[in-house]
């Protein structure tokens, strides 16, 4: 018989293939190890880092910039929280700052969602390990279908965020913004306030227009839909396209919470805070918008908060201590948690057996959830600020501020971040990555034990 004889090059690209398979297969191993959080954990661990390295690559620079700025800010974009160390437009060309919209743009609508949507629309399938790592990042109520709240997260970002954009084109071009300028500004703001990442081309934030109503508002507008919670968004999207007949009790509770606390941060900041009676007649404004940044977590100022009384600092870290709605691109403890622990306060006031909200009897496990999400909170600031008073030579109120600012992921300052120490900085990447994590998933990734059923189960669907 004619014996067939392969050829050197075929030889090496089969071996090369065989090579990679396995290298496929042990990456899926890896996978299969790992609990949802743990997969959430590594996976914002591996943009962070991708980002950091990209951000060191010296042709992104107008400016040297080191590589602990860089992680900084990196970490700072991934985690959406607009801390920054140097300045954006100052020190990256239009190639770095493309690179940190990026980042904060997959960590808005979090990076599970970003590869899941890449896979439907290769006509893959969703496996059991993707829905569950999903349904970690995002807490869904039960009812929502996994690939149509996707193709919903999608849809309502490039939406808004285009809508925003065109908005700020305007506005930025009747200020007297160059064209070319304007276009690159207005896209990249327009992403980083429906983010709540709070990155901006302009050093002082945005209180050059302070005054401007149509920039403040559309800026309020994208970081309000942002943070209120693609969940909201696809219950109200089933209620007018009649898949639903009813708003459910979890978008009217976060509807509640959040205008609650935008009108009383609203007041208190435009009745009692020196700094903001000097503004004139924009002083509900300027006060609506400082209390909707730090409740939304985008981070921008249209005053300089250091400039802020004692008082009202106080008032600002507690709107930035709650923070956003779950399974949205804001950050902070959650207004659903913080209604939660109410509820449990008013019904061990009232002596009650059960705890209720709204006249609805609250599940013990989302006691759990919300009691632990608290204590661990709580510490992690403590222990944060802590170590920052070590470090650092700034008040007590500027450290505490800084670090509840970066575990809400929120990105308001007093003006202290540029000069913090390298350990400084270090804690406060930590706190930035963590909160946007979160720290009860940070927890669970860390110490909980996974399953042996589950196991079992993601390999049967990751076979298929």
């Amino acid at each position: 018989m004619e014996q067939v004889h392969k050829l050197p090059g075929k030889e090496n690209n089969d071996r090369g293939q065989m090579k990679w398979n396995r290298l496929g297969k042990g990456y899926r191993k890896f996978q299969l190890s790992l609990s949802p959080q743990q997969n959430l954990l590594y996976g914002f661990l591996m943009y962070t880092s991708i980002g950091w390295l990209l951000l060191c690559l010296p042709f992104l620079h107008k400016q040297p910039v080191s590589m602990m700025d860089n992680l900084f800010i990196a970490t700072s974009a991934i985690s959406t929280t607009g801390l920054v160390t140097v300045s954006i437009f100052d020190t990256y060309n239009w190639f770095g700052q493309f690179v940190i919209l990026l980042l904060f743009q997959i960590g808005g609508i979090g990076y599970m969602t970003f590869t899941s949507y890449v896979l439907l629309s290769k006509k893959s399938h969703l496996t059991h390990w993707h829905q569950r790592v999903l349904n970690a990042e995002f807490s869904m109520p039960k009812g929502f279908q996994i690939r149509d709240f996707l193709k919903s997260v999608i849809i309502f970002t490039i939406i808004i965020e285009a809508v925003g954009a065109l908005c700020l084109y305007i506005a930025f071009t009747r200020s007297g913004e160059e064209p070319a300028f304007a276009v690159w500004s207005s896209i990249f703001h327009s992403v980083s306030a429906f983010c709540t990442a709070g990155f901006g081309l302009y050093n002082d934030s945005f209180e050059q227009f302070s005054g401007n109503a149509f920039v403040s508002g559309t800026l309020s507008v994208l970081s309000i839909s942002g943070s209120l919670g693609f969940i909201v968004v696809t219950d109200f999207w089933n209620r007018l396209t009649g898949k639903t007949k009813t708003i459910t009790y979890t978008t009217k509770t976060i509807f509640g919470v959040i205008t609650l606390l935008l009108v009383t941060g609203t007041a208190l900041i435009y009745w009692f805070e020196p700094s903001i009676r000097q503004v004139g007649e924009d002083r509900l404004l300027v006060s609506f918008f400082q209390a909707m940044s730090a409740l939304t977590t985008v981070g921008f100022n249209t005053v300089p908060i250091g400039d802020f009384s004692l008082a009202l600092l106080l008032v600002t870290i507690f709107l930035m201590y709650i923070g956003a709605s779950p399974s949205g691109t804001g950050g902070g403890l959650k207004s659903t948690t913080f209604t939660a622990l109410l509820a449990i306060m008013w019904s061990r006031i009232r002596n009650n057996r059960q705890v209720t909200l709204f006249g609805k009897i609250i599940p013990q496990e989302r006691l759990y959830v919300a009691t632990s999400a608290f204590i661990l909170y709580a510490s992690l600031i403590f222990i944060a600020t802590f170590l920052l008073a070590f470090t650092e030579n700034f008040p007590l109120h500027q450290i505490l501020f800084e670090v509840t600012s970066a575990i809400g992921t929120v990105g308001l300052s007093t003006g202290i971040t540029g000069e913090l120490t390298f350990w400084g900085k270090f804690i406060v990447v930590f706190v930035m990555f963590t909160g946007r994590l979160g720290v009860l998933t940070f927890g669970l990734a860390i110490l909980a034990r996974r399953k042996l059923t589950e196991t079992r189960k993601d390999e049967t669907d990751l076979a298929v």
